[in-house]
């Protein structure tokens, strides 16, 4: 147990991140590390999933696998019984203020941890500089599947939405049998391959390849079109705001204000990616807490507008559809500001695929060179200064699951990953306080350790709130990841080898 929980030295780490050969450019500043958090955490999500968050979401088949933990623990089998949840109303903008709250918690320790430790890695560094590392493992290995989920959802959403607007601009779109996944829900679509999926994953995997910095300056583009279409979305719809469909404001009392924050946590997912461009960011001490911080405060005042204007333009009950931004436009007459949100929406997509393709190779290269994984995918190309093989690698790994499942059953895996790596990430904060109180700190969780505590409390609340069904799959994947660890990649690190084993001497040269 001693050696599965060995830490790594902050100053050594940060030292072996400067080696020849495995060390990353540094050439991000403050607002490129924004940008990148915004292209992370608004997605399609922000045109989708708030129209289910408003009106509520109603289970076709309930059972005891889709009946979240905590209902189940309290109320037993009976909590299987449940037709769903109740819709927030008017008072989603309730529930985002709600989740940017709790989120807060978890950003403001990243923010500590990633000015202490510019390494990339994010919440896997983290977890190894303080939790020792077979922590380090799990939320590694937790991290890898959160990305890939997540892109692979993306992607197949943004296969629908390009075929979408072929036919609007073009009158004409790609084959079914090459736009669509092959199997959905475990049946035959008759579909070959979801082609469009897999090629803007490997389109983006080259960008990313090429530099961080043409990959910052693409997806600053991308960014200020899609805020652009969110903000002619909200000013311009706004003048169609009744006070009859805000009233009354909280339908459904504060569970359904709860409801709906459950529903739309996972649209803020992605300030945590920001994190993992500590090593390529210029000045990280000052301006990784920019970067984090910023990221939340912007993207909730984005949220709680469109969910404010959204439920004052139509009937929350009329949002539960797919498309519950488009359909209120059109429904009130505001067509071509409905192409306007297709394109925002679409591009929304691509930068969230960016950035996750960004984090998760960096994720892998990390853990490469503390070889956890094999050594390829810490391999730096010669002239570009990025983690090639990583990011290849993990774009096949996104792109061809992409191309033959629909994944979107998967997402809440996204989810409960994302929350675990918060509550490691809040711990991190504690120990490191501890155990490390005199270090430097160029930002200090305030309130601390209170603000932590409150972070872990509220993650592990909402990780209560996911159906048994998602928690049988996350206990699955760190059992497979924990096989592979005490059978490959213990073996191999620094610090078990410098261990002694029954009285054996490790070769320090090995």
């Amino acid at each position: 147990m001693s050696q599965l929980l060995k830490t790594k030295n902050i100053d050594e780490l940060v030292e072996e991140a400067h080696c020849e050969g495995k060390s990353l450019k540094r050439s991000l500043g403050p607002w490129s590390l924004i940008a990148f958090g915004i292209g992370a955490v608004i997605g399609g999500g922000i045109f989708t999933v708030t129209g289910t968050a408003a009106a509520g979401q109603r289970l076709a088949v309930p059972s005891i696998l889709n009946a979240p933990l905590l209902d189940l623990i309290t109320q037993g089998s009976k909590a299987a019984s449940t037709i769903g949840r109740p819709g927030a109303g008017p008072g989603l903008t309730l529930s985002f203020i709600l989740v940017a709250i709790t989120c807060g918690f978890a950003a403001l320790c990243y923010a500590e941890l990633a000015s202490m430790i510019p390494i990339a890695g994010s919440a896997y560094t983290y977890a190894y500089t303080t939790l020792g590392e077979i922590f380090a493992w799990i939320i590694g290995w937790d991290l890898i599947l959160e990305y890939a989920v997540s892109n692979m959802s993306v992607a197949v959403g943004f296969s629908a939405y390009f075929n979408v607007m072929c036919d609007y601009l073009f009158g004409a779109h790609l084959p079914k049998y090459l736009s669509e996944p092959a199997i959905v829900e475990g049946k035959l679509t008759g579909s070959l391959f979801n082609v469009p999926a897999l090629l803007i994953v490997m389109l983006l995997s080259w960008l990313l390849v090429r530099g961080v910095k043409e990959s910052a300056r693409a997806n600053n583009a991308m960014v200020a079109i899609k805020i652009g279409a969110i903000l002619l979305f909200v000013f311009g719809a706004a003048r169609a705001v009744q006070a009859s469909n805000l009233n009354p404001f909280l339908p459904n009392g504060f569970p359904g204000v709860v409801s709906g924050a459950a529903i739309v946590f996972f649209t803020f997912i992605g300030f945590d990616s920001v994190s993992t461009a500590a090593e390529e960011c210029k000045h990280p001490q000052r301006n990784m807490p920019i970067g984090i911080i910023g990221t939340l405060i912007i993207c909730g005042l984005l949220y709680t507008a469109v969910a404010f204007v959204l439920t004052g333009i139509v009937n929350w009950k009329t949002l539960d559809n797919a498309s519950p931004v488009a359909n209120a436009l059109q429904a009130i007459g505001m067509s071509r500001l409905r192409f306007t949100v297709t394109v925002g929406a679409l591009l929304g997509m691509l930068s969230s695929l960016l950035v996750y393709q960004y984090g998760q190779a960096r994720i892998w290269f990390a853990m490469s060179r503390d070889r956890l994984l094999p050594d390829v995918f810490s391999h730096v190309h010669k002239r570009f200064k990025t983690p090639n093989v990583s990011t290849w690698v993990a774009g096949l790994a996104v792109g061809i699951p992409a191309g033959i499942w629909d994944i979107g059953t998967l997402a809440e895996l996204s989810n409960i990953g994302t929350l675990f790596a918060f509550i490691i990430v809040s711990f991190g904060v504690l120990i490191l306080r501890r155990k490390q109180p005199e270090r430097p700190r160029a930002f200090r969780v305030p309130f601390s350790p209170v603000t932590p505590a409150l972070s872990v409390v509220c993650c592990l609340g909402l990780m209560l709130g996911l159906p048994l069904e998602t928690w049988i799959r996350f206990v699955v994947w760190l059992v497979i990841g924990l096989f592979i660890y005490m059978g490959y990649s213990r073996k191999r690190t620094p610090l078990q080898q410098a261990i002694p084993s029954k009285g054996r001497v490790a070769d320090p040269a090995r």
